[in-house]
Formats: structure tokens, C-alpha cells, sequence
């Protein structure tokens, strides 16, 4: 049995590309731009795959104290949103050698606990997805950096925040319905007390009210004619849904804050005798593989979850490293489907 040979080193990296050792950090740390020749880059890349060299993170982190390590909190685990967001967020981090612990915290308001003694003596920094930022106080003991995504703008706690578009995929929701000639439209709420779901409602009401006044081509003037709240399930959707479709006038179509919400929709109008989208159109939120496994296959908007999870990771860094964080507004859009049709009501 032969035994392995001594751990390679960046002065081994530096010998085999012919450079120095400050030149293998800055491009080990991609910190070369506008210092250091993209040939040169290649030759410092290419001798550490050689060399099978990698970096020794234990001692870069006492160097820098530095941790390596980011917290990602979400509300649940089993919310295919909160995977894009994990799997965009790890990809970045994964770029520049920072791991990513996952973390569920159920509802989303908390409180959180720290799942550690101290998150501060255990992390760099935090990213909490579709959090209430007061829920995250254990965490953010000690001066943790918070980095909020799907959430207020507006709160002092994050040190930066990185939103989908939500005012614009309910205009662009509101937008298809009146296109399709309905009138008579109902909003199914998840029953979470949350900055994402208020924000949604208030777009909803927005668009709905900046509508002339008798409705596109002379026609009525769009009505929210009734808002119903639901635990955010398939079988919530159900029993809200009824409610709503029971009511007087009938709603000829429901706005639903989620996916899981329009399939339980989708179920309760089929259930009440009535056809999707015949009778009653149906919208979801976020696009979810749910989407184009019932039938009809949902229209939704299509938020960019792995896109958030990434940008909020680039944020996160941003703050560790003292640059100032980037805070985007990332562009969603609308996926017309077989849930939504023209209105045949009179």
C-alpha cells in the first residue's frame, strides 16, 4: 500500500504555473479581475486541478474570522419554492467555497430558535426566505448579518432584501382575466400573516382599482366580489373555494395566492358541478410541478426561485465582504394554462 503524498500547497500551485503566491490567491479568491490576465488565470486553475490542490479552509477562517458557513431559514421543507431557493442559493455559495445550512422554520413567523448554542460563534450570516424578520432575533444575536428574500423592503432588521415582482404578476393576472371578459372576480388568501401574502392582496386591489371605470370595451367594472382565507394546502383551497363559489353573485373567477391553493379551487368548482375554466376560471401563484399535473393544467405566475435563492446569496456576500448589497426586484410572468378561459356568464 503506497501512502498518499504531502497536501499540495498554493506555493506548489504558484511553482507549477510560474507565478507568484500573491497572484494564485487573487485568483483562487476570483479576486483577480482587472489585476490578473485571464491566460494567467487559466495556468493558476489548470495547475491547481493538476495538483489536486485545494484551498485549506480551517485556516482561512481563523485568518479572516470567518466561518465559511451561511444559515438559509425557510418556512417548510416540503414547499418546492423554498428547494429552487435552496438550489440557487447553494450554487453561488458553492462558487465561492461557502457552505449552506438548511433550516425550516414552520408558518414563517416564528420564533425561530437558534438551532445552534450560538449561531453568531457558528455562521457568517443569514438568508431567510418568506420570513417575518422579528421571528429571526435568536438568530441574529450578536450582529448576525440578515439578508431577507420575499419580504418587506422596508424593515431595519435585514441588512439587504431580494423580492419577486408580486405588484406585477397580479397585474399581469388581472390583466389576462379582464382580457377574457370577467368581471366578477374572488380572492383565495393564504391564511398566513405574512409581508408576501398582504402584498399580493394589496396588488389584487390595486389592479382591480386602476381599471377604468366601466371596464375594458364599455363592459362592467371588474369587483373583487369576495376574499376568503385558507390554510395553504390542496385541501384548504378546497373548502375556501367552496365558500366562495357558493356566494351570491358567483365569481366567474378566483385569484389563488399559491398553486396548492388553485388545485384545492380546481376541486371544489368540479365537485359544485361546475367546469374549469367553463364556468369559473382559476389562477395560481408560483408554478409549482403541481401546475401541469392537474387538470386543467394551471395558469400561474411563474416566480424565479432559484434565480431569488442566488440573488440573495450575491447580497449576503456583498455584506460580508463591506460592498454594498445588491437589493434587485427580479421580473415575474404569467403562464397562461387550461385553468383560465373566456367568461361565459352573463
Amino acid at each position: 500500500m503506497t501512502s498518499a503524498g504531502p497536501r499540495p500547497t498554493s506555493r506548489d500551485v504558484a511553482r507549477t504555473a510560474g507565478v507568484s503566491q500573491a497572484t494564485v490567491s487573487l485568483v483562487l479568491r476570483d479576486k483577480w479581475h482587472g489585476r490578473v490576465s485571464p491566460a494567467t488565470v487559466e495556468s493558476v486553475r489548470a495547475a491547481a486541478r493538476e495538483l489536486g490542490y485545494r484551498p485549506n479552509q480551517a485556516a482561512r477562517s481563523l485568518r479572516l474570522g470567518r466561518t465559511r458557513t451561511a444559515l438559509l431559514v425557510v418556512p417548510a421543507l416540503t414547499n418546492e419554492f423554498f428547494a429552487r431557493v435552496y438550489t440557487g442559493a447553494a450554487r453561488v455559495a458553492a462558487e465561492h467555497d461557502l457552505g449552506v445550512v438548511l433550516y425550516p422554520s414552520p408558518e414563517g413567523v416564528g420564533p425561530a430558535r437558534d438551532p445552534f448554542e450560538s449561531a453568531r460563534a457558528t455562521l457568517d450570516g443569514v438568508i431567510a426566505s418568506s420570513m417575518a424578520a422579528h421571528a429571526l432575533s435568536a438568530l441574529r444575536e450578536g450582529g448576525l448579518p440578515l439578508v431577507m428574500l420575499d419580504s418587506s423592503p422596508d424593515d431595519p432588521a435585514a441588512a439587504a432584501t431580494v423580492n419577486p415582482d408580486l405588484a406585477d404578476g397580479m397585474r399581469q393576472t388581472v390583466a389576462h382575466l379582464l382580457g377574457l371578459g370577467h368581471r366578477r372576480i374572488a380572492h383565495l388568501t393564504a391564511g398566513i400573516d405574512s409581508w408576501t401574502f398582504a402584498g399580493r392582496a394589496r396588488a389584487l386591489d390595486e389592479a382591480l382599482a386602476g381599471t377604468p371605470h366601466d371596464g375594458p370595451e364599455g363592459g362592467p367594472r371588474p369587483t373583487l366580489v369576495r376574499t376568503a382565507a385558507a390554510e395553504l394546502s390542496v385541501t384548504g383551497g378546497l373548502h375556501a373555494a367552496a365558500r366562495l363559489l357558493r356566494g351570491r353573485p358567483r365569481p366567474t373567477a378566483l385569484v389563488c395566492d399559491d398553486d396548492l391553493l388553485a388545485a384545492g379551487a380546481c376541486k371544489a368548482a368540479r365537485r359544485l358541478g361546475l367546469r374549469v375554466p367553463e364556468d369559473v376560471s382559476v389562477t395560481g401563484f408560483d408554478d409549482l410541478a403541481l401546475a401541469t399535473a392537474v387538470e386543467p393544467e394551471l395558469t400561474t405566475v411563474r416566480l424565479p426561485g432559484e434565480e431569488i435563492g442566488a440573488a440573495g446569496m450575491h447580497a449576503l456576500l456583498a455584506v460580508l465582504d463591506g460592498r454594498e448589497a445588491p437589493t434587485p426586484l427580479l421580473p415575474v410572468r404569467l403562464v397562461p394554462r387550461g385553468s383560465s378561459g373566456p367568461c361565459a356568464a352573463s
